[in-house]
């Protein structure tokens, strides 16, 4: 088929007016991941069957393929057109056009999100402690509990000794009965960076009575400083929530510029379908499986604020948000807000009728041709980890070379 092309520069002017643009990296993710544009999403070609319809729910959206020369922007798009989606182009001359431009190239995945948590740290001034700090803490019993924000898998994989798993959301909702005692520290933990400083400054601006410190590069940082993490743990932290919790998370998504909408509104809001409307469920999977709402996709809060651009592709589009506490959707929207989305957060609906059963859950693609992130698994090299952070340590200053990202901080 014959594709209409853009530019890059109309890839830039499209972001920086929040215009609705899906910019799909149409290589593997290993590929993907050694450079592509900030709010570039992955979605190889092969795989376009598997995830296009749940992860572009709009037919109409526009849409901008690109390669790095592979060949994959035709084939691309004749599988997009058999599915219906009607406004697809190509992005002229590819990622090296990109390159030409003299505009930034982004490494690894969930790029954005990890360069916003680092974006919140300069500026709030997140405090942290590290490695060995920690490990001294723990040697003399200090009252502390080690609160680690990963997905459970990852926590039962490798965690820091003691620590409790709290998945991302959780943690303003869980942390009364973990640190029941003000006079606790809590250290949140995840593999890097980027979750243990959202999950900190969470806390912080949810106005826990604790000390919170962030463990300063996570288990990766752990590692590095010959310390000894355990394996196969199975420790979860139950609910139970500070006194002023889900006001103060309220009031920290009202700051952010969240909405809050009921069930009327919410249904106009999903009929209006000239924009497109991303819908999650933040809770857990146990609760998402024993009675959810319709239309509402399952993606744990914690989780979606990390892989925004795999859960919501659609730069520019509205995301509306379904927790029946509140605490976790109020959170959540709080940081996607601040990541220049369009958030709503549903009130109520949970009186009626609720559908039954797991989550969605798309296939993973071929570990051959997935990147092998160096804060997962326990055979990681050294080096690879050391890298990984001096990434990250760089992208605040690689935001404000690329200037498109809008973000800002509360």
């Amino acid at each position: 088929m014959n594709l209409s092309t853009v530019t890059p520069a109309d890839i830039r002017r499209a972001l920086l007016l929040r215009e609705e643009i899906a910019l799909l990296d149409l290589r593997h993710e290993a590929a993907f991941a050694t450079g592509h544009p900030l709010f570039a999403a992955n979605m190889a070609e092969g795989r376009i069957a598997i995830e296009a319809e749940t992860r572009l729910p709009r037919k109409d959206v526009a849409i901008v393929l690109y390669d790095d020369g592979d060949g994959l922007v035709g084939p691309g798009a004749e599988r997009l057109h058999a599915l219906g989606y009607s406004n697809i182009r190509a992005l002229d001359g590819g990622l090296k056009a990109w390159r030409a431009a003299g505009f930034e190239l982004f490494e690894d995945v969930n790029s954005y999100a990890k360069a916003f948590g680092e974006l919140v740290e300069a500026r709030r001034h997140t405090p942290s402690l590290n490695a060995d700090e920690v490990a001294s803490l723990i040697a003399a019993k200090a009252n502390v509990a080690i609160l680690d924000v990963r997905r459970f898998d990852e926590y039962a994989t490798m965690n820091i000794p003691g620590s409790v798993s709290v998945p991302g959301a959780e943690l303003v909702l869980r942390a009364g009965r973990a640190a029941p005692d003000p006079d606790t520290t809590i250290i949140v933990n995840c593999a890097g960076r980027t979750r243990s400083i959202i999950g900190t400054q969470s806390l912080i601006n949810a106005g826990v009575p604790n000390k919170v410190r962030a463990l300063r590069n996570g288990t990766i940082g752990w590692t590095l400083a010959r310390h000894t993490l355990e394996h196969g743990a199975g420790r979860r932290g139950a609910i139970g929530a500070f006194e002023g919790a889900a006001a103060n998370a309220r009031d920290v998504a009202y700051r952010a510029g969240v909405r809050h909408i009921g069930v009327g509104e919410a249904t106009a809001l999903a009929a209006q379908t000239s924009r497109t409307l991303y819908r999650f469920d933040v809770r857990g999977a146990e609760e998402y499986t024993s009675g959810h709402l319709a239309g509402f996709r399952h993606y744990a809060g914690g989780q979606l604020v990390q892989e925004i651009d795999m859960a919501a592709p659609v730069r520019g589009g509205r995301i509306l948000l379904t927790d029946d506490r509140g605490v976790r959707a109020d959170m959540t929207a709080s940081w996607l807000a601040q990541m220049g989305w369009e958030v709503y957060v549903l009130e109520g609906g949970y009186d009626g009728a609720l559908e039954m059963g797991p989550p969605q859950v798309l296939p993973k693609p071929d570990p051959a041709h997935r990147y092998r992130r160096p804060y997962e698994g326990t055979d990681v090299a050294e080096s690879a980890m050391q890298a990984y952070l001096d990434w990250e340590y760089g992208l605040v200053e690689q935001l404000r070379r690329d200037a498109t990202h809008g973000f800002y901080v509360v």
